[in-house]
């Protein structure tokens, strides 16, 4: 597949800051707390899942200092319905236990901190900055991974790489391009069947004879 030129890259960062620079996650939240939970929650899980999950989790844990001392079983019930949620339920209870210890209850909004967290990885604690703080840092999940292939941005194997390739590429306006990558990829640059008389990009894509990506 080619590669996208230095001028395809200026008119792709160009074309997505325009149309998605208001662009915000879909998981709804009304705190740090709330966010960190929901986007730890949301991996390998649609937001929609999450958005009628989270809601009585938070009603019956309002923070994290009720969330510290949950009872395991209690909060796999109340999120069973999610992907991993045996892990995810450890994990949420041990990040509640460290912000509680550690942090005096407030979720630490800085990058290493956010990842001595139980269950929170480079890319949520990129994800949770660049909703919270608009942080100008990439994460890449499935939908950004296969639309920064299908461009030419990247051929990196994993998301990891991928993300080091577009921050290189872009540098600027990281957390526009990030949301909306990630609603590009959901609604129009599907992996099955993409929309692409309903894309914005199609003088620009690479993958038009095959979307293996």
């Amino acid at each position: 597949m080619k590669k996208a030129t230095r001028k395809e890259i200026q008119e792709i960062h160009k074309r997505f800051v325009e149309r998605y620079s208001d662009a915000v996650t879909e998981l709804k939240y009304k705190n740090a707390y709330e966010l960190v939970i929901a986007v730890a929650l949301s991996a390998q899980c649609t937001d929609k899942r999450v958005n009628i999950i989270a809601p009585p989790l938070f009603e019956k844990y309002p923070s994290t200092k009720e969330l510290a001392v949950a009872e395991l079983d209690d909060v796999k019930k109340l999120i069973n319905s999610c992907s991993f949620f045996n892990n995810k339920a450890k994990n949420i209870i041990k990040m509640a236990q460290r912000v509680e210890e550690v942090y005096g209850g407030e979720i630490p909004m800085d990058e290493k901190e956010l990842q001595t967290l139980a269950g929170v990885g480079q890319k949520t604690a990129h994800v949770v900055m660049i909703e919270y703080l608009g942080a100008n840092l990439m994460a890449v999940d499935t939908h950004v991974f296969r639309v920064a292939h299908r461009l030419g941005l990247s051929d990196d194997k994993t998301a990891i790489a991928t993300e080091a390739t577009l921050v290189k590429k872009f540098k600027n306006d990281l957390h526009a391009l990030h949301q909306g990558m990630v609603l590009f990829g959901r609604y129009i640059c599907t992996a099955k069947n993409p929309k692409c008389d309903e894309c914005f990009l199609t003088d620009l894509c690479k993958s038009k004879e095959g979307f293996k990506v």
